[in-house]
Order: structure tokens, then C-alpha cells, then sequence
């Protein structure tokens, strides 16, 4: 037999709270008669209790929506981006939207980054959002965050998708655009289908790619015109043509969709590629602070420079390339002014960052060679070193980075023309330039630096303190697409 509690009845427990109302109730008239300030204390806390539930019923908590997809990545970057959307960085004339793209088009890419590049393991140089692995023992390397990384040359693009990212002129809302970014990882793409034969297979994700622009309303606004990508290769490997050779290039940039868009990429095509802007090589100093960035121009300055030039290269194959290479460093070799690193037969010197650098900071000039295409990252590490660039092509610099770089190309660099008598007697022609103008162009160069940097994708704005590659290329784009989407409503008007 299980023994319980006995329970009153409920006749007891009715005058049992009888007794407690009464009891209640003759309490708190001894309280209020005993001590008059009790009355005041009660009726304070009666309107404070109104007040709280007029604002919990009256005024309900306001809940923001954000994207459901990449959740972790949004709560973390909206919540800088909302506060940053009116930063003087923006100039009320930059509100760039960032498309949320199917994995297939960027990060997926990445799940099998040793296959990225049929030359090279890509793994190293994908991780940190592209900035590659870091670089210790360098020059402010003991500042709180380091920003020396193995960056590698054709890594624009992840680099630049992270800046946008975290990017004070970033808008979540289309409607207040003015530029559409396509994050696609083309270069990286690209390069992994290099050996693939069938046409079809190696255009096939820039076909989808187009495809799904197609279906965003987005698009259609301005069919295109404010949307752009970035690439972190040459434009002739996505330019394939069916006259030419085929070297592996797909044909994203023959398609007529794209040719809408404006395309950023590390070298234009200088004759047909119209839509096409240049933007610098990644190098390999990234700053996330106006100090470090400062402090390295400062050193740059007062850097010993003993050799009067220096070229860093490899032999190259055919006639033209050849021929102006095979003679840089023939007379380099010769000169007792010119320090050479040839980069034939595995030379590690010249797979190492910090021996780059030290030979252009070593150097008053720095020969810029075109490589297998126009343009070098050299020309970014030698601007980065604070070593006047010689170009012997106009399209290694002159016709590629427009937005970056002083019109008046004398200002910071010297060019020579490949094909004139100038080039076979190169440091004849640089000892001509009086002392003082060299140093000048130095300091121009040296000034150049911070807009063709790179900074860290997890750079502070408030602390970066300088407009780095993004900045200046978002800035003019937002320019150059009011500018476009106006002269075509000035023509539709016309032909009215």
C-alpha cells in the first residue's frame, strides 16, 4: 500500500485563502497608514509596469532578414558592411552588389585545387582567400598582423572577390546599386582545362555561367552593362580564336553576353578588348594598416640602391621574344652596373620572394622584358621595391593600366623601344638621365605604391587609411558604367 500525503479538503483550502486575502489586505492598509512614502513607491512601480508593457506591445523589436544562403559569412560581413555604407570611402558614387553564385562558379572550384593549374599544385596558393601562404623573416613581419604572403601571379581574382567582400562601398540591397559583381574564379578555371581538347567541355561552366545571369533580374535592368568580373589572367586565355593557334584558352570573352560586361583582368587585349580594364598583378605585400603601408614607403626612400639596374628573366623561344630578352642580359651580364638574375636551369633565387626584392631594392632602374604575353608581375614587384621601371613595349604597361598609372609615362618609368638603337646600348641610355630627375621618378614610383596594392581582405577600413587596387578600380568602373549606360540613353533618344 503506497502512503501519500493527506490533502485538505477544499472547504479548508477555500478559508485558508480567505484568511490570507483578509490577512493581505490588513497589511498593506498598515503599511500605507504606518508609512506614508509606501503610497508614492507603489504607484511608482504601477506606471513603470504600464510603461514596459506599452513597449513590448506597442513597439515590437525590429528583425532584419538576411540572405539564407553562406549564413555564417553574411552575419559576420553584413553587419560591417551596414555600418560602413556611408563611408566617405564611397564618395556617394560606389554601391557595388556581390552576386551569392552557385559553389560551381568560385569556391567549389577550390575542393580540388591540386588540379587547378596543369603546371602547378594550386593549393598552397588558394588558401587565405588567395593570398597564398605567409612569408616570414620579411621586412615588417614583426608588426601585430603580417602581410607578407607567397601570393601567386595569377591569383587576382580570389583576392579581389575577398576585398569586395568586406568592402565599405559593399550594398546588400540591388535596388541601390549602381555595379553588379560576378565573382567567378574564370582564371582559376581555365587554367585546369588547359590540356582538354573538346571545345565543348572547355567552354561548357563559361556557358553556364552566362546562362545564369540570364535569369537574374539583375541583368536585365541594364542588360549587363553594370555588371563586371575579375580575372586573374591574360584575356588571351579567354579569347580562343578558330584562325589562331589553340594554346587552351575557352572563349568566355568572345560571348556575347560577357562582351556587354565590363571585364577586369591582369592583361586587356590592346586592340579588340574594348570592355576590357586592366587591373596590377597581386605582388606580394599586403597591409592591413595605413602604418605599414607608410613605413615600408618610408624604407623604400632610403633604400641603398649600389647598381645602377638589374634584370630578373629567363631566356625566351621565339624570334621576338628572344631577341630583346637575349639581349638584356647580355649586356646586363657584361655591366658591372647591372646586377643579373638569370632564371634558367631551377635558379631559387628566383622563386623567392625576399631575393626578388632585394635585388630591385638594390637597383635605380628595373628592365620590364615582355614575358610569354605583354605584360610581367615584375613590373608590380619592381613599383613595390621602389625601382623605376624600363619598358620596351608599350603594351606591357602604357596601354594596360589606364586607372592605375600617370598618364604621362615619363613621369614614373623610362621605355625604350625594343626595336630601336636605344635597346642595344640600354645603359648608355639610362646615364643620361640627370641625377635629379632620377630621384624624382623614384618618388613617383614610390607614391604609386599604395593603388597598386593589394591590401588584406580582412583589412579594417577605418585603419587602411589609403585607397588600395579595389578601391581605385571600383571607383572608376562606377565611372566608366554611368558614363556607357548614359551615352546609350542619349542614343536611344536620338533615334527616336
Amino acid at each position: 500500500m503506497l502512503l501519500s500525503k493527506k490533502q485538505p479538503s477544499s472547504a479548508t483550502q477555500w478559508i485558508e485563502k480567505v484568511k490570507y486575502h483578509k490577512n493581505r489586505n490588513s497589511y498593506f492598509k498598515f503599511l500605507v497608514n504606518r508609512y506614508p512614502y509606501f503610497r508614492y513607491a507603489a504607484f511608482l512601480l504601477m506606471f513603470l509596469s504600464l510603461w514596459f508593457l506599452l513597449q513590448v506591445f506597442c513597439f515590437p523589436s525590429i528583425k532584419t532578414k538576411y540572405s539564407t544562403t553562406n549564413v555564417a559569412a553574411v552575419s559576420a560581413v553584413s553587419i560591417a558592411a551596414t555600418a560602413k555604407t556611408s563611408s566617405p570611402k564611397c564618395k556617394g558614387r560606389v554601391s557595388v552588389y556581390v552576386y551569392d553564385l552557385p559553389a560551381e562558379f568560385n569556391f567549389g572550384l577550390l575542393e580540388d585545387c591540386s588540379h587547378l593549374n596543369v603546371y602547378t599544385d594550386m593549393c598552397p596558393h588558394v588558401a587565405n582567400r588567395g593570398l597564398g601562404q605567409p612569408l616570414h623573416g620579411m621586412d615588417l613581419g614583426s608588426s601585430d598582423s603580417n602581410p607578407w604572403f607567397a601570393t601567386h601571379q595569377f591569383i587576382a581574382e580570389m583576392i579581389f572577390h575577398a576585398r569586395v567582400e568586406n568592402h565599405p562601398c559593399r550594398t546588400w540591397d540591388p535596388a541601390k546599386a549602381n555595379l553588379f559583381y560576378v565573382p567567378f574564379y574564370g582564371g582559376l578555371h581555365v587554367s585546369s582545362k588547359f590540356r582538354e581538347q573538346n571545345h565543348t567541355v572547355r567552354d561548357s561552366l563559361a556557358v553556364r555561367l552566362v546562362d545564369y545571369l540570364q535569369q537574374q533580374p539583375t541583368w536585365h535592368k541594364n542588360y549587363g552593362k553594370d555588371h563586371f568580373i575579375a580575372l586573374g589572367r591574360t584575356s588571351w586565355d579567354f579569347m580562343r580564336s578558330d584562325s589562331g593557334p589553340d594554346f587552351g584558352a575557352n572563349s568566355l570573352l568572345n560571348l556575347p553576353l560577357v562582351k556587354n560586361m565590363s571585364v577586369l583582368t591582369v592583361e586587356r587585349n590592346p586592340w579588340t578588348g574594348s570592355n576590357q580594364h586592366g587591373i596590377p598583378y597581386p605582388s606580394y605585400f599586403h597591409p592591413s594598416t595605413s602604418d605599414q603601408m607608410s613605413t615600408w614607403q618610408r624604407m623604400m626612400r632610403q633604400s641603398n640602391r649600389p647598381y645602377l639596374f638589374s634584370f630578373i628573366g629567363a631566356p625566351r623561344k621565339g624570334v621576338d621574344k628572344a631577341a630583346i630578352r637575349d639581349e638584356m642580359i647580355k649586356q646586363c651580364g657584361e655591366s658591372t652596373r647591372c646586377e643579373l638574375v638569370k632564371c634558367d636551369g631551377g635558379n631559387p633565387k628566383c622563386y623567392d620572394p625576399s631575393e626578388i626584392l632585394k635585388v630591385m631594392r638594390e637597383s635605380e632602374f628595373c628592365l620590364q622584358a615582355p614575358g610569354d604575353s605583354f605584360t610581367r608581375r615584375s613590373t608590380f614587384d619592381s613599383i613595390l621595391s621602389g625601382c623605376i621601371p624600363v619598358f620596351f613595349s608599350k603594351h606591357t604597361a602604357y596601354t594596360q593600366y589606364a586607372w592605375f598609372l600617370p598618364e604621362e609615362a615619363s613621369k614614373y618609368s623610362v621605355y625604350i623601344d625594343e626595336q630601336g638603337e636605344g635597346s642595344k646600348r640600354i645603359e648608355e641610355e639610362l646615364l643620361k638621365i640627370p641625377r635629379e630627375e632620377v630621384e624624382r621618378m623614384r618618388g613617383r614610383v614610390i607614391e604609386l605604391i599604395p593603388r597598386l596594392t593589394y591590401a588584406h581582405p580582412n583589412a579594417s577600413n577605418s585603419e587602411l587609411g589609403f585607397e588600395d587596387v579595389v578601391d581605385v578600380a571600383l571607383e572608376a568602373l562606377a565611372q566608366h558604367v554611368r558614363n556607357k549606360i548614359q551615352e546609350d540613353h542619349v542614343g536611344v533618344a536620338e533615334s527616336r
